[in-house]
């Protein structure tokens, strides 16, 4: 099996802002349903949403078009749930972003009454690019949900995010992708490779070094390190698996980026030490 694990700096969460953006657009329906907030009244739970950035010299600057489908109660006006959800979205992007009227698209193919099962059969490995970096980066092609940590199809992909988000944190990289690939019966991994896209402060030959000295990539160690053998799942059933400030997540903390900094003599970012 192979995963990947991949951090960047378009973010405070160290993720790919489409996918990061996308996902807070849904965090937020749903607080507000908790909240009884008026502006997701009648919308329910059944809700999906794209970003799209536009890019220049490698940086996300402002969304090109954004799609949000909300399942909502029978007989709402669908030029009403935009107007609403138009002002949620323009919240949560950075000033300046939104798209044109015409580039944003809420529940284009009309009323969507009907979700869940009754409405779209189908669960097992569904979505798997939204778990994890909205196709920023390769998924190594197994789901997560409905497996235990002993299955690296999980817990790799754990600790590869977990390695990545260190290492751009420690500020060895802009952007980090560090895929593993593992042997049944093999106890480490038989690859680990390290790509950073020419982003790198120091000679990748040297983050290769601190990844073997730092990290234990053996599933036994992921587990052990992450302590994975805890009910912890079911919160990142929705909303993604990474770069969730809302959960206290171990794969998400910066708690070796550091030392891993000292070491490489690379400046750390600033929120680092709350990791």
């Amino acid at each position: 099996g192979i995963m990947f694990g991949y951090a960047c700096t378009e973010t405070t969460a160290l993720m790919p802002a489409p996918l990061h953006y996308a996902h807070q657009i849904l965090l937020r329906m749903r607080d507000g349903r908790v909240a009884n907030d008026p502006a997701v009244a009648g919308l329910l739970p059944d809700a999906k949403s794209q970003v799209t950035l536009k890019y220049v010299d490698g940086k996300p600057v402002k969304a090109t078009s954004i799609v949000v489908s909300t399942q909502h109660e029978e007989g709402m006006d669908q030029a009403d749930i935009k107007h609403r959800l138009k002002g949620l979205i323009t919240d949560i992007l950075p000033e300046g972003w939104m798209c044109s009227d015409s580039d944003l698209y809420v529940n284009p193919t009309g009323n969507f009454v009907i979700g869940g099962p009754d409405g779209d059969a189908g669960l097992t490995g569904r979505k798997i690019i939204v778990d994890t970096y909205g196709g920023a980066s390769p998924h190594g092609g197994g789901a997560f949900s409905g497996k235990d940590p002993t299955k690296v199809d999980r817990s790799a992909a754990y600790g590869a995010r977990w390695v990545a988000k260190n290492l751009v944190a420690a500020g060895m990289a802009a952007k980090c992708e560090i895929q593993v690939a593992y042997a049944i019966g093999v106890v480490k991994p038989v690859s680990v490779l390290v790509e950073t896209f020419g982003t790198e402060t120091i000679p990748v030959e040297q983050i290769e070094e601190l990844i073997n000295k730092h990290f234990d990539l053996s599933p036994f160690g992921i587990i052990s390190a992450l302590e994975l053998r805890r009910p912890i799942y079911r919160q990142v059933a929705a909303f993604g698996h990474f770069g969730r400030h809302d959960l206290d997540l171990p794969w998400e903390r910066t708690d070796r980026a550091l030392d891993l900094a000292e070491e490489a003599g690379t400046t750390p970012m600033l929120a680092v030490a709350a990791g």
